[in-house]
């Protein structure tokens, strides 16, 4: 038995070494590539080195030809962190996100970019379409919606009159967890999270905290920052939100329903090519006329597009104007999707391309 752990160790370090040869040997031609991008770029030309398409297609590849005893969860993650790890070699990149330290924007953040980047936390989401318009940022993360409460209205309405692009999107399960100072948290008087997440866990508040006063705040890290004050009240955030400012985590996951996630998006000022498996949004609004919507959503059933998703918001224009917002499956750039935005055009008052970019992976 001793003899053969000893092998078998022997072989996990032979292995590590090899790992960290062709790590490094990755590294190297991250290096190339961004000589290569600098080289073929015109004077004065901003050069872009994320590639969020290219990224889809690599971790695609590595979940496909995954044979095990790794998860596909775990190899994404792995190869997420090895990319993050490269593309600093090549630029560091700027991720401006809603706010402040330990929400679970920033988490979508860390599971989207890795590790190597530098976070900009915003104290709203119109700051985060701020950074990323003038510059100061590469890229901005928001949520857009929750499986449990819904669209994120305040994020439709920042399209209305921005130019930035979607870029790419996350999919986060969210585990909503109360944290206290005080052990005895079914005295706790006050509740303090976000308007999503004291939705996200009515059921199990009415059931076990009854009493107490639920109180909305701007994001769940300063739901648990108020808490840390506070001995007579709690939070709902998550687990890193604890960390971060002391709290004891006192019940997990109270989420009423246990497939919770929020969709999150990745804003910036680029469009980039098709990954092979895709996602468009769009911003429409319609003519003032008899079946003008319908006529809007006949092209896309014409050339056999899949709707995910649409949204109605005000225009912010006129009263009793709106505007759509509607996800389809595909690319701009793909026959099919050309055609039809085509034929949309023809029949809308407005049409808009929010982005094209790859569908969210694990």
């Amino acid at each position: 038995m001793a003899d053969n752990l000893l092998t078998l160790r022997h072989r996990i370090d032979a292995l590590d070494s090899e790992i960290l040869g062709l790590l490094n040997e990755r590294a190297q031609c991250a290096e190339a590539v961004a000589i290569a991008k600098k080289a073929s770029s015109k004077e004065g030309e901003t050069v872009c080195f994320y590639r969020p398409e290219r990224e889809a297609q690599i971790l695609r590849r590595m979940v496909e030809e995954n044979t095990g005893p790794l998860k596909p969860k775990q190899i994404t993650k792995i190869y997420r962190d090895i990319i993050s790890s490269c593309l600093a070699l090549e630029e560091c990149l700027q991720i401006a996100y809603l706010g402040p330290e330990g929400t679970f924007t920033q988490s979508a953040v860390n599971k989207h970019f890795g590790r190597w980047i530098d976070t900009l936390p915003q104290e709203s989401i119109e700051h985060v379409f701020q950074e990323v318009s003038t510059g100061r940022a590469h890229f901005g993360v928001i949520p857009i919606e929750n499986s449990t409460g819904g669209v994120v209205t305040h994020t439709l309405d920042m399209f209305i009159h921005s130019d930035l692009q979607i870029c790419a999107e996350v999919h986060l399960p969210i585990h909503q967890n109360l944290l206290s100072l005080n052990t005895d948290w079914q005295q706790c008087e006050r509740i303090y999270s976000h308007q999503q997440s004291l939705a996200q866990c009515k059921k199990w508040l009415q059931h076990n905290l009854p009493n107490a006063s639920l109180i909305p705040v701007a994001s769940n890290a300063e739901a648990a920052r108020l808490a840390s004050k506070d001995a007579q009240s709690a939070a709902i955030a998550g687990i890193s939100a604890a960390k971060i400012y002391n709290l004891q985590v006192l019940q997990k996951n109270i989420e009423d329903l246990a497939n919770n996630t929020t969709r999150f998006l990745i804003i910036g000022n680029d469009s980039f090519p098709s990954s092979g498996d895709d996602k468009t949004s769009l911003m429409i609004s319609t003519k003032n006329e008899p079946g003008s919507l319908f006529r809007l959503l006949k092209p896309l059933a014409d050339h056999g597009l899949d709707m995910s998703r649409i949204e109605s918001r005000p225009s912010q224009s006129a009263n009793w104007d709106y505007v759509f917002f509607l996800d389809i499956n595909g690319h701009r750039h793909d026959p099919e999707v050309n055609k039809a935005l085509g034929e949309l055009e023809e029949h809308a008052a407005l049409l808009r391309i929010l982005g094209s970019y790859p569908k969210a992976i694990l």
